[in-house]
């Protein structure tokens, strides 16, 4: 089970360098129309953070020789397939305004469909998700954990940068 744990952790970072490429294609056509990025400065320790994930599930099933446990295995696989679904469905719903930096388009009104009816950040949801599971579908619990408060603490940040750029004044996560 070992090496299928890692065609995943390497399905999931060819992901994240698609949805890269998506948000360069996304920022240059928000830029090309007046657009402001806001919170540049946290960016970079997004990058390394969830870089990290990437790598420390690997080096931990590794070195620490993390076993697959069916009961929990399975139910996190599968937790994180709803996580990438939910991501592109996140994708798909802001279309050329989803990207990965925080981009605001003047005068453009806020999305309020798709997971956007319901939630201000889904893809935070996303990713908080897949921080937990991702790790412990082969019992990386130590990087499960690092990774989420790691995470909590660089979502405090982003999001309050993000609520203050789109102005957002409820109190909706």
């Amino acid at each position: 089970m070992v090496n299928l744990y890692y065609v995943l952790i390497a399905a999931v970072g060819v992901e994240r360098l698609a949805e890269l490429v998506v948000s360069k294609r996304n920022a240059r056509w928000a830029f090309e129309r007046g657009a402001t990025e806001f919170g540049r400065r946290h960016y970079p320790v997004m990058v390394v953070l969830h870089t990290s994930l990437l790598v420390g599930c690997v080096l931990e099933v590794w070195l620490a020789d993390r076993p697959f446990l069916p009961w929990l295995g399975w139910p996190m696989l599968a937790l994180v397939l709803a996580a990438q679904v939910l991501r592109w469905w996140c994708i798909a719903t802001l279309g050329p305004r989803w990207n990965t930096l925080v981009i605001v388009l003047p005068g453009e009104p806020l999305v309020r469909r798709g997971p956007y009816r319901w939630i201000h950040h889904p893809n935070y949801v996303a990713v908080v998700v897949e921080g937990i599971a991702l790790p412990l579908v082969h019992t990386a619990w130590v990087t499960a954990l690092c990774f989420t408060v790691a995470n909590a603490v660089l979502l405090a940040v982003r999001i309050r940068v993000e609520n203050a750029a789109l102005g957002y004044t409820d109190a909706r996560v």
